[in-house]
């Protein structure tokens, strides 16, 4: 049941009002702790991670948004209104589901001509447009740099293939609602003080169907509607960085009535690197040279997302020290050229010395005038 569902606030940890760049950011958060791909096997990071999905794709929708601050899990849940007097009792069919329409209230009142007009009545059975589905995906490091292709489980809407979206039996028909003949809605008028009101509503008998299916598709249950999980391959441009999301155009749920399809939207994480981080197209490492190296210099293999290149370490080198190499860093995601690599060094002292390098270095320090290492220390 819709009211046994966690709260979709809650889900993302945030409350109530909160603005459309917190929802995004907080779903952006939990997607990546939770994602699949970073719990292997563990069911509850699953169902989390598919319920971060479920209430980010209510709240960022400012339409389903208003519905369900307003009635809650029932606003959204696509049984919303059936049955026998719907959520709100008495004779009432409801608001036809997902299409629910502040309008419809304000034309029921004042007539139908004063408000902006009923889309869950008058249109209700035109072509709609499929819902949005929101993923998300893990990529390396290395991957967001030079692209990818990856395969990712979508779960979305579809038209049922056993009755091809007529919700009636193989064999079957549907029959036209003889109460509303098949528009879905009903007008009622009403004498009043201020002369003939007129309304129109949810047809109470198809419930905003147009039809009445006596012998319902076994598979969909007489939806038309199925939902299934499914393999997307989607193209990871290169250059993408932690949290941009990649739109594929009509890979969401099947359009109502003939609508065209909704979009996935891919929203993807990167797995640190172990030794490189990114700043914008930037590549930022650090590095560990020896006293010799940095007092004398030296040439260095340094690893890059190209492999390994060779590095010149100028002599009197200072820990500290950050070096550039032109355009070794992440490629431009618009395609014009790459970000360079900054390789910052630092000494690293030996922590075990032979007698005899000790000797070396004391007779290093005498030479330059440095009186303070005691005799003792040379052994």
């Amino acid at each position: 049941m819709a009211n046994e569902k966690r709260d979709y606030y809650e889900a993302l940890g945030l409350k109530k009002g909160a603005s459309d760049d917190e929802i995004k950011k907080a779903f952006r958060q939990h997607a990546k702790k939770y994602h699949p791909d970073v719990n292997p096997g563990n069911a509850k990071a699953e169902a989390r991670f598919k319920e971060i999905n479920e209430a980010y794709e209510i709240l960022s929708d400012s339409d389903k948004r208003a519905r369900y601050d307003q009635f809650g899990h029932a606003g959204v849940d696509p049984n919303f209104g059936a049955g026998a007097g719907g959520p709100f009792g008495g004779g009432f069919s409801g608001f036809g589901g997902m299409d629910f329409d502040l309008g419809d209230i304000f034309s029921s009142i004042f007539g139908g001509g004063a408000g902006r007009g009923s889309t869950s009545s008058r249109n209700r059975n035109a072509p709609r447009k499929g819902e949005r589905v929101h993923v998300g995906i893990s990529v390396t490091f290395e991957e967001a740099a030079f692209g990818c292709e990856k395969d990712v489980s979508v779960q979305r809407v579809e038209m049922c293939d056993e009755c091809t979206g007529s919700g009636c039996k193989k064999g079957t028909t549907a029959e036209k609602c003889s109460q509303c003949n098949g528009s879905g809605a009903v007008t009622t008028q009403q004498r009043t003080m201020f002369g003939v009101m007129q309304s129109q509503s949810v047809c109470p008998k198809c419930s905003g169907r147009g039809k009445i299916i006596h012998q319902p598709c076994e598979k969909c249950k007489g939806l038309g509607m199925v939902r299934r999980n499914r393999t997307i391959r989607v193209k990871i441009p290169a250059g993408i960085d932690e949290g941009q999301t990649i739109s594929m155009r009509g890979e969401g749920s099947s359009g109502i009535n003939g609508g065209e399809a909704g979009d996935l939207y891919v929203t993807v994480s990167i797995r640190p690197h172990e030794s490189f981080r990114r700043e914008g197209t930037s590549v930022r490492q650090n590095i560990k040279i020896s006293f010799v190296q940095a007092a004398l210099g030296a040439d260095i293999e340094v690893s890059t997302l190209d492999g390994k290149v060779r590095h010149t370490i100028p002599s009197g080198t200072q820990t500290g020290t950050t070096f550039r190499l032109k355009g070794k860093g992440i490629p431009n995601l618009r395609g014009n050229g790459r970000g360079d690599h900054f390789v910052t060094v630092t000494l690293e002292v030996p922590t075990s010395l032979s007698s005899e390098q000790k000797e070396l270095l004391a007779k290093f320090a005498e030479a330059g005038g440095d009186t303070t290492v005691s005799k003792k220390r040379r052994k």
